[in-house]
């Protein structure tokens, strides 16, 4: 690694380390805002805050008129994990996801600019982790960038493009019963039974495989009935978020698998999506959401890459971390993205 290299790695690690150092779990993620001001500021950027709620503010900035528009989230989820420089990475809440993807994209706009390139835009938003109102307060940001041509969505996808994202659904399913002591069950009939055989079904049963976008999975995230112990339950209940396909059957299967007690209720429903192949960049399944399929519509003709430095193997755990080296690496891909589409 030559003197150069050093001082951009410094760079890098300069912005990273601190802002992952600010605690902005979803719902406080202003508390960025200084760092990311500063970061702006000495890349010379028009920068334009968007009040999404209290406490929580989209950030964007421009180089220009931009034609590609770099983007990632700037909540993490919780619990907050300070960071810590090691010699080869960063650990810590955020290192890659996602502000390691920050430092990526910022490190590609300063590469580029000191080519002499313009027409570049940085987008940060709130709440990717939770409700994703900082993606839907952006699209009204479209009329300050007419000229778009893509959007480069940053996400730990380990330096691949994403081949799409598979839809996500979140389903409450719900039996009821009648209350008993529980020394006399007989006189009562328990809801709990009938929801977990339900679910045992649906735990039988097969789903699809998409050669692009993977298998359609579900998870059984919440499960309670009853009130005590000793009290046969009058009522049951069970959330489950599922990764679905195009054209998806999931909810139809689990109508049909209920039982005649059984209610079904769709709390959430975000579509699949698919991204295009570009010549020269390699591709693969990706099993996380983001706020890709929100964002692209900003860009008129809806061209959207998802793609960043890092695995999504390690987010969202406590032992997240960004190697220097990966870091690095993003930083040269994003630059590659965006001169793919500046000169194409």
């Amino acid at each position: 690694m030559n003197a150069a290299t050093d001082t951009f790695q410094d760079w890098l690690l300069q912005g990273l380390v601190p802002l992952c150092g600010a605690d902005t779990t979803s719902g406080r993620e202003d508390a960025g805002l200084p760092v990311l001001r500063s970061l702006l500021e000495g890349l010379g950027a028009e920068r334009v805050e968007q009040a999404v709620a209290p406490g929580r503010t989209n950030v964007l900035a421009l180089w220009g008129q931009p034609r590609v528009l770099f983007s990632t989230h700037l909540d993490t989820v919780p619990p907050y994990l300070p960071p810590v420089l090691e010699a080869d990475r960063v650990t810590g809440r955020g290192s890659c996801d996602a502000k390691g993807q920050i430092m990526a994209q910022l490190g590609a706009v300063k590469r580029l600019l000191a080519e002499g390139r313009g027409g570049l835009a940085w987008l940060g938003v709130v709440g990717e982790e939770t409700d994703s109102a900082g993606a839907e307060a952006a699209l009204a940001l479209a009329t300050r960038m007419p000229d778009l041509r893509a959007l480069v969505n940053g996400e730990p996808t380990e330096g691949r493009l994403a081949t799409g994202q598979r839809g996500v659904q979140r389903w409450r399913l719900s039996t009821t019963g009648i209350p008993a002591h529980s020394g006399t069950p007989e006189l009562g009939r328990s809801a709990a039974w009938p929801l977990l055989d339900w679910l045992q079904r649906l735990r039988a049963d097969g789903f699809p495989t998409d050669p692009e976008l993977g298998p359609e999975i579900w998870n059984l995230g919440l499960l309670e009935a009853g009130e005590a112990p000793n009290v046969v339950p009058a009522h049951a209940e069970a959330q489950l978020l599922a990764r679905v396909l195009p054209d998806s059957a999931f909810g139809r299967r689990l109508r049909a698998l209920a039982p005649p007690e059984g209610r079904v209720e769709l709390l959430l429903d975000e579509p699949p999506d698919r991204y295009p192949e570009l010549p020269g960049f390699p591709r693969a399944p990706m099993p996380f959401g983001s706020d890709a399929p929100r964002l692209r519509a900003l860009v008129p003709d809806r061209t959207v890459v998802l793609a960043g430095c890092g695995s999504i193997a390690v987010a969202h755990t406590d032992h997240e971390h960004l190697l220097h080296a990966d870091l690095l690496a993003g930083v040269d891909l994003n630059r590659s993205l965006a001169l793919h589409f500046l000169e194409s």
